[in-house]
């Protein structure tokens, strides 16, 4: 069995409670591999139109758990810098990306060649993401990597290991 070096290392951040931990983790993982860490923030910007025909067609808000706008993903994405240097990860890129966070981690991860992407999941699951899939399910699925997905602590309403 060979171990497998990490050399890139993709995270997503939204800048949500779990952003912290799975940007941390990634960051840990990259200060150890000694590899590079290349942090997204996927955003979006939807027009009243389009928001009112999504909102119609599934029942509730489409953009949840997505980043709106840029100045929100500006700061979730400096908030992840922090971190990631706190961890003292070297950092080959920060990116903000307009559209969505599962399109954008798995182009990155395919054009920087990474060996490894981390993400953040929850487990509850909304109307929306059983009816679409959440980013976490995508990534998996579709990624040309490894996967590691990052779960609340168990402080924060997850439940704990046996």
């Amino acid at each position: 069995m060979t171990k497998t070096q990490y050399r890139t290392i993709i995270v997503g951040t939204d800048g949500s409670d779990l952003a912290g931990p799975t940007v941390g983790r990634a960051a840990w993982l990259a200060a150890r591999e000694d590899a590079d860490l290349v942090i997204v923030c996927a955003y979006t910007r939807l027009s009243g139109r389009v928001e009112a025909k999504n909102v119609a067609t599934l029942g509730g808000d489409p953009r949840t758990g997505m980043v709106l706008g840029r100045e929100a993903a500006n700061a979730a994405l400096q908030a992840a810098v922090d971190v990631a240097g706190a961890q003292g990860a070297t950092i080959a890129a920060a990116l903000l990306v307009e559209g969505e966070a599962d399109a954008a981690l798995l182009e990155i991860a395919a054009d920087r060649r990474a060996e490894l992407i981390v993400l953040g999941a929850i487990q509850d699951r909304t109307l929306v993401d059983r009816l679409l899939g959440t980013v976490a399910e995508q990534v998996t699925k579709r990624a040309p990597c490894d996967v590691l997905i990052v779960r609340p602590p168990a402080s924060q309403g997850a439940p704990a290991a046996d």
